[in-house]
């Protein structure tokens, strides 16, 4: 996939789950390129504000009494714990630094993907979007999850290699891999299926500018 213009218009920039319990110092389930890339992330929305491109933030909770947990659990044990991303406490809300601005959009999910049992589809075609972007966390979870729907549901996409992250993984039987090693990786795999892949500078690059 390759986009050469971003139309203001017709481009939402999606927000992946950068929530205190994921980015905030000592978080349950702490993702520190997420944390390190804060400054940065709220600079490249700001940029977008400026340029009128709408922001939807996503925040992956879970019910207080864990009934919609389904598999998340077998995965996670803060959140089989509820230690983490418990719905209506502080640490399943924005990280302040990032923190929503009057115009954004923030929708709640509870599986990886932001198209899984949300209204994000409905609301991306009654803005009239056809392009997202994807920021946030994690790289090879819920951002790869939300880019693959995305294409799947006929968007052109966006991945920003340096407004993503993620941490490393631990050796279950096929070796561990640390944190920069698996974004390259996953950066590699979405450029060949899933996305154009590009850093924030390259894409205010492509966007855009009203005739004056």
């Amino acid at each position: 996939m390759r986009i050469d213009k971003i139309i203001p218009e017709k481009t939402a920039v999606l927000v992946i789950d950068m929530q205190n319990d994921f980015v905030g110092p000592g978080a349950p389930i702490y993702i520190d390129m997420g944390h390190q890339m804060a400054p940065a992330l709220k600079e490249f929305l700001d940029r977008c504000r400026q340029e009128k491109i709408q922001i939807i933030y996503t925040k992956d909770v879970i019910r207080a009494d864990r009934k919609d947990m389904a598999k998340a659990g077998e995965f996670c044990e803060a959140i089989k714990e509820g230690r983490a991303l418990v719905d209506g406490t502080s640490g399943a809300e924005i990280y302040e630094a990032v923190a929503p601005r009057q115009g954004d959009i923030v929708i709640k999910k509870n599986r990886y993907s932001a198209f899984c049992g949300t209204t994000l589809d409905s609301i991306l075609r009654t803005l009239g979007v056809n392009t997202v972007v994807i920021t946030g966390v994690c790289t090879e979870c819920c951002c790869f999850s939300t880019a693959r729907d995305a294409g799947q549901n006929c968007y052109d996409v966006v991945f920003l290699s340096d407004l993503t992250g993620n941490n490393g993984y631990e050796d279950i039987g096929y070796g561990e891999i640390d944190a920069a090693s698996l974004h390259r990786a996953m950066l590699i795999m979405i450029g060949h299926t899933t996305a154009h892949v590009m850093d924030s500078e390259e894409f205010f690059g492509k966007v855009e500018k009203e005739d004056l």
